[in-house]
């Protein structure tokens, strides 16, 4: 882990962070400071149209409802282009946000750019985490290095308490 890296912990405030998001009212600029008051999962994956990727974001899309029932917005986050993005979203009907994160900067700051090993190949890259953060800029809930399936079914569970 880089300095620059930082172990995210529940009950920590979430880390400063700004950035370039796609959804439904076009392309915005999102921030903590602007979610201040609102309640939102914020996921890191590593690619757009990727297998575990997809599989991940059609299940927070096909769940969007409960999620939103139980009162969190949900955004994705992964080093892709707007434009890569928008072709994502547009290609699978996502209902919600896509943060573009080309610097890592948000990645950093969550402590989730890391480095990886696959294949024998040492690089850095995103670990698929995902964080739920209250109203009030709280981490509530951190998921470190998920499974894409199932773990959307496995992040309603824990919200709901079941």
């Amino acid at each position: 882990m880089s300095e620059a890296q930082q172990t995210i912990n529940v009950g920590d405030q979430a880390p400063v962070w700004t950035g370039e998001v796609v959804g439904k009212e076009g392309i915005q600029t999102l921030s903590n400071e602007s979610l201040n008051g609102e309640a939102y999962i914020l996921y890191f994956y590593p690619k757009d149209n990727t297998p575990g990727c997809t599989t991940q974001a059609c299940d927070f899309r096909d769940h969007l409802g409960r999620v939103s029932d139980l009162g969190y917005r949900v955004i994705g986050c992964s080093p892709d282009s707007i434009r890569s993005h928008q072709n994502f979203q547009a290609k699978h009907q996502f209902d919600f946000e896509l943060l573009s994160d080309p610097e890592h900067s948000v990645a950093e700051a969550f402590g989730v750019w890391r480095e990886k090993k696959n294949y024998g190949r040492t690089y850095m890259g995103i670990v698929r985490s995902t964080f739920v953060v209250s109203a009030s800029g709280e981490i509530s809930h951190a998921f470190d290095n998920v499974r894409a399936k199932g773990h959307v079914e496995r992040l309603i569970q824990a919200l709901s308490g079941e």
